[in-house]
């Protein structure tokens, strides 16, 4: 019975008989039961086949980061592996030449947004507190940092309303007693990055790592304020900052950490006839990038304050760096820095000296300057005679007002 309602397999539907959809209709109770057992099995293997494949565009997706994270983790560990490596050869007095970032490392470094950090630490450094939290937020900074509020004029932590004025702070005036007996002192407090003379139109920023000295400086043009003396043909950039015969040029760099006095002072008395102000990055100066990138200082944004004291030429430059986008310069209500929008590669200049001022701005040993927003770097380049000692150590700790050097 059942067997002659099975369809032929040569039949047509199109020969007069029933469509193919009703032979299921026919088929026996257990060979439908049979079907129905099947059926749930086909639908089960492609969703699993469906599954397989979400998971595997899934991991597609995150192996990119996984990979990435081992990376840079990786990375991290050979940097850590290495500075251990000349930790302990330091220990034993051998002398480590500094590892020179590369050209990619340098552009990646660049990358990062440190202009657009910076201003956004400022405008947080103004929002006042409230006065139940300004002695925790102050003490956690003096505790990380090593503050001395002992030697604030207002030790007070309540005192200050801001962030900005508490790295603003002023000193009680016998904290810092200005040596009378030498010729050239600290203009800040810091450590002696590195000093000495000036060669072959190089600056060192640190031993081994240098800078070029008409990049961080630019275009010769304020020395035409400058009584020129010396008889000898000027060759090179270098030659043509000495303005008197047999004198040298001589540099010295100071690193302001982020717990030091952040306002600076004139190292010596002399006249401020130019300002120049260079935008640029604000890559972090502490003694470890310092060695690492060769030319950061020119990299990064600066003010340059050039004029002349007794012996010649002189110059005084506020480097920025992260977080440390504000310079300030006490004289100077036009100077604005870290500013949004600025063409890389140029510079702005401002003359002091007027028809009815042709002396500049003069500034007396100790007297105030300028400031930064937090720790930054002061760089002197100066000329003098061949006599003059600095009375330094390369790594040491100074104070504003201790001595620098002196004939």
């Amino acid at each position: 019975m059942w067997g002659a309602c099975v369809r032929p397999q040569g039949d047509r539907e199109d020969a007069g008989e029933e469509p193919s959809f009703l032979w299921f209709a026919k088929i026996p109770p257990y060979q439908q039961q049979i079907a129905n057992n099947q059926q749930p099995r086909r639908n089960l293997r492609t969703d699993a086949r469906k599954l397989h494949a979400a998971s595997a565009a899934l991991a597609f997706r995150i192996r990119p980061l996984y990979l990435l994270v081992g990376t840079g983790s990786g990375y991290v560990g050979y940097r850590q592996y290495e500075k251990y490596q000349d930790l302990q050869l330091t220990r034993q007095g051998i002398e480590i030449p500094p590892k020179i970032a590369n050209e990619l490392e340098v552009a990646l470094y660049k990358t990062v947004p440190t202009r657009l950090l910076s201003r956004a630490w400022g405008r947080l450094n103004q929002v006042e507190l409230p006065t139940w939290l300004r002695k925790p937020v102050y003490s956690l900074y003096i505790w990380t940092f090593g503050v001395n509020m002992k030697e604030a004029a207002v030790e007070d932590l309540h005192h200050y309303r801001n962030l900005s004025e508490f790295f603003r702070r002023k000193l009680k005036p016998q904290a810092r007693p200005v040596c009378d007996m030498h010729s050239m002192i600290s203009p800040s407090d810091g450590k002696i990055l590195h000093f000495g003379h000036v060669k072959n139109c190089e600056v060192e920023q640190v031993k081994g790592v240098t800078y070029s000295l008409e990049t961080f400086l630019g275009p010769r043009t304020w020395t035409d304020n400058l009584p020129v003396t010396r008889t000898s043909l000027s060759t090179t950039f270098q030659d043509q900052l000495v303005t008197k015969e047999g004198n040298e040029l001589y540099h010295c760099v100071i690193y302001l950490a982020p717990g030091d006095y952040h306002c600076f002072h004139s190292p010596t008395d002399w006249s401020v006839h130019h300002r120049r102000h260079f935008p640029g990055s604000l890559m972090s100066v502490n003694p470890g990038v310092a060695r690492w990138i060769k030319e950061l200082f020119c990299y990064n944004e600066r003010v340059v304050l050039t004029g002349g004291w007794k012996h010649g030429f002189f110059s005084l430059t506020a480097v920025g760096a992260t977080n440390v986008g504000s310079i300030r310069i006490y004289f100077d209500r036009d100077l604005h820095t870290n500013s949004p929008r600025y063409s890389k590669g140029t510079h702005n200049d401002f003359s002091y000296v007027t028809n009815n001022n042709q002396q500049g701005i003069p500034m007396r040993k100790g007297e105030q300057l300028g400031e930064f927003n937090l720790g930054s770097t002061i760089v002197l380049i100066f000329e003098a005679p061949k006599d003059f000692i600095f009375s330094l150590k390369a790594g040491q700790k100074i104070h504003f007002g201790e001595a620098m050097g002196s004939l």
